[in-house]
């Protein structure tokens, strides 16, 4: 039944065919097989109950919620020992949205610690597996999001998206990663990571379903002041099917195979289906074009966040000290307490990139990184708001090909395709709206490709996706395990 998607299980629930308790007990019996399957979860709320069927179209409909969005009275540990056992006495905004929507939080999903980690193999509960191959990645941070969803528990859930959180995980799952832009969502609640980079974002099995959802969690919110006024933008009501004269680019630098010499089979394949696909777009109309952009600014792009991000962890967690919340010490002076709670409480990546957070920003240091990685975001961002003037959207490929496998993992970037793996965080140095969608299978695997426009064009966005996915076959599907 929860392979459908929203709206038809709203009219199954209208037309009393089924319950709002039966689709959370069937989410809860696909939670626990999915647990035991790919471990994607750090709590499954096993006394969940159906709500009301209203005119909303999410009352009734269970959903997931990534690990790091505060649940009051359900444990919310950002998948890190540090917070194993606390348990928040308010809810995140957006999630408290979808609550009086009438969805159905059934459970909360493992992530990569604190939302630093790209491969969904640094929860405290565990490495989530690939529920298309287990003896592969889903990417990250929103790993159990992106598991849940792809397997069918329900028909989406929330992430988080500081560099590529939600759209990497959805083009490795085989499904729909949004993340709107910057403010439409509020980040109350939300465990910070790095606040300038940082989004809330939905992951789905359609386009329709990521604007349904969104639409519900967006608005001004008092308790985030970066959140702004989007009630004159409607998502669903923008899904037109109808681009004609849309103008796209892709960026050459990233797209052209001979920039890659030591290229795999799998690399080559992805670029070619993506090319391919370009054309359904100018089929429906749209106008493709290729763009140069200095290489200089590209290569930058994984240092630049690396910097900045480091630098907001390091200041945003620094709470984290073992007096106020987590577990405490039994050491009698107050700093042994701390240095044993972030020594023993945090993973090996997490503590490196709070050395680098704190190296870039002594005051020696400063200059010459911190600030430095500032101005070349500007750099970046300005670019790509320089093309928006002419262009309604950049589309690029996600990443250089299908999930890696585990022990592919090395957490150094690839100087052959670093840039391809990277290119995502573009859309968080600027705030703009970013969605990832399915773009077909290289050896029975899902890659993904990734359409970004400029901030506050995100209903041209996703009907630009919209469209896209309504001449492909992706749409929908649910992931089978290669046995």
């Amino acid at each position: 039944m929860l392979e459908k998607n929203i709206s038809e299980l709203h009219d199954l629930l209208v037309n009393k065919k089924v319950t709002s308790q039966e689709l959370v007990d069937e989410a809860l019996k696909k939670s626990h097989e999915v647990q035991n399957k790919y471990n994607a979860f750090v709590t499954i709320c096993d006394d969940a109950k159906g709500t009301k069927v209203t005119d909303n179209l999410l009352s009734g409909i269970p959903f997931g919620v990534k690990d790091n969005y505060s649940t009051k009275d359900v444990l919310s540990t950002g998948s890190s020992n540090t917070l194993k056992n606390y348990v928040p006495f308010y809810t995140a905004t957006v999630v408290q949205k979808l609550f009086d929507a009438g969805a159905v939080m059934v459970n909360k999903t493992a992530l990569d610690e604190f939302g630093m980690g790209g491969t969904g193999t640094t929860c405290h509960t565990g490495a989530v597996l690939n529920p298309w191959d287990k003896t592969r990645m889903c990417a990250g941070s929103s790993a159990g999001s992106a598991c849940a969803v792809a397997s069918g528990v329900y028909p989406f859930a929330l992430g988080s998206d500081t560099g590529d959180s939600i759209r990497k995980p959805a083009a490795f799952c085989g499904i729909v990663g949004f993340k709107p832009t910057y403010g439409m969502l509020s980040r109350y609640g939300l465990f910070p990571f790095a606040s300038s980079l940082d989004h809330c974002g939905v992951l789905t099995r359609s386009v329709l379903d990521a604007a349904i959802v969104t639409d519900v969690m967006k608005g001004k919110d008092k308790n985030d002041m970066t959140s702004w006024d989007s009630s004159h933008i409607h998502l669903q009501e923008a899904l037109t099917g109808d681009i004609k004269g849309k103008k796209l680019f892709y960026i050459k630098e990233i797209c052209d195979i001979n920039n890659y010499p030591k290229a795999s089979q799998e690399l080559k394949s992805h670029l070619d289906n993506f090319l391919s696909t370009l054309e359904l777009l100018k089929e429906k109309g749209a106008i493709i074009e290729e763009v140069s952009v200095d290489q200089n600014l590209l290569n930058a792009i994984a240092s630049v966040y690396v910097v900045i991000s480091c630098a907001e962890a390091t200041s945003n967690m620094s709470n984290l000290t073992g007096i106020i919340f987590g577990p405490r010490s039994d050491k009698q002076n107050v700093f042994d307490m701390m240095k044993e709670h972030r020594t023993i409480g945090f993973s090996p990546l997490i503590k490196r990139r709070f050395i680098i957070g704190s190296y870039v920003l002594q005051k020696e240091n400063q200059e010459r990184y911190f600030k430095n990685a500032a101005r070349v975001r500007r750099l970046i961002v300005d670019k790509m708001k320089e093309l928006f003037k002419e262009y309604d959207a950049l589309i690029l490929p996600v990443s250089s090909g299908p999930a890696k496998k585990f022990e592919e993992d090395s957490d150094i970037i690839d100087d052959n395709t670093n840039v391809l793996e990277e290119h995502l965080q573009i859309g968080n140095f600027g705030g703009f709206p970013s969605i990832t969608i399915p773009n077909g299978f290289i050896n029975n695997l899902p890659v993904g490709i990734n359409i970004t426009g400029n901030c506050y064009d995100d209903e041209n966005v996703l009907n630009i996706a919209y469209t896209l996915e309504s001449v492909m076959s992706y749409k929908g599907q649910i992931a089978k395990e290669d046995k």
